[in-house]
């Protein structure tokens, strides 16, 4: 099984994609030891990451969020209260990882 295969992910039935995408914030926002600094350095996206995509997502649609209360509705509570009470100091490994990470997104 090819796991790079590209799919027209466009097909995919809008309340379906949605439904998903629910699931998925939802587990995040349950699974607090998952680290967006772990997650950036696994996958080259995080919690903030998603509020952006919303963000950019919701413009050509009249959809306006700002990055706040984008971020609120990510994190299931205003962002500093998350980082305050959820978000660990990340370490110079992490940090690393994130990097290398970040440099396949662009590739």
């Amino acid at each position: 099984m090819d796991t790079n295969a590209s799919y027209d992910l466009d097909t995919l039935p809008d309340a379906v994609a949605a439904k998903a995408f629910r699931r998925l914030v939802r587990h995040l926002q349950l699974r607090h030891d998952a680290q967006n600094i772990d997650l950036m350095g696994l996958a080259g996206f995080c919690r903030n990451c998603l509020a952006d995509w919303i963000i950019e997502a919701g413009a050509p649609l009249g959809v306006t969020l700002d990055k706040a209360a984008a971020r609120e509705l990510i994190h299931g509570m205003p962002a500093g209260e998350w980082k305050a009470t959820r978000q660990s100091e990340a370490t110079p490994e992490q940090i690393a990882r994130m990097e290398e990470s970040l440099k396949k997104n662009s590739a």
